[in-house]
């Protein structure tokens, strides 16, 4: 699945991180509305867990990646 714009690979660890803040607290806020009032497109929820979970996989990598070098 290629994505348009920056690619995870692009950014740095300082912005990896942001990026997951941003992500986790969007997932919280959109799991509240839905515990409140069904959303209109459940499949948000998908993707942005689908989203946090492909930033922990970019810093994880890049972990393993400098403590073998």
């Amino acid at each position: 699945m290629k994505k348009k714009g920056t690619t995870l690979r692009d950014l740095t660890v300082q912005e990896l991180q942001d990026k997951l803040q941003e992500e986790r607290s969007a997932l919280a806020k959109l799991r509240f509305d839905h515990a409140v009032s069904p959303v209109e497109n459940p499949m948000l929820l998908r993707s942005r867990r689908r989203e946090v979970a492909r930033v922990l996989t970019e810093l994880r990598a890049r972990e393993l990646n400098a403590k073998s070098n």
